[in-house]
């Protein structure tokens, strides 16, 4: 047996509209058709072959002493095409950031709930 790929990610939020105006809106991922009747809210957005899971659902996990710098942190990473053109969206949009601490083409941010994501240059 060995593992081939990532089928999903499944990220907690607490609004899914907000979340929505964040990933579909600002990263651009399209929200997908597949997404079942699960008895709670949420969407399911494409990347790639692979999906992102927003589940509307009490978090269990507090957002207290997280690391400011999300790198030092559990996240999300991203390979995004035009990671000028991302961080330009995400400053128009208020959004904070910061660079790779390690020279890499990449920076670090927040979802509106504090989830951590990793967006990294092709």
């Amino acid at each position: 047996m060995r593992i081939i790929n990532i089928h999903h990610v499944s990220i907690i939020v607490a609004d899914t509209a907000r979340s929505l105006t964040f990933y579909r809106d600002i990263f651009e991922l399209a929200v997908s058709g597949t997404r079942p009747e699960l008895g709670f809210r949420g969407a399911w957005l494409d990347v790639g072959e692979q999906q992102i899971h927003l589940l509307e659902v009490p978090n269990p996990d507090g957002l207290e002493g997280r690391p400011e710098h999300v790198g030092c942190d559990r996240h999300l990473a991203l390979i995004v095409e035009d990671i000028d053109s991302l961080t330009q969206r995400l400053q128009q949009a208020g959004i904070a950031y910061t660079k790779s601490r390690s020279g890499r083409n990449a920076v670090f941010c927040r979802d509106p709930d504090g989830n951590g994501i990793e967006l990294i240059a092709s």
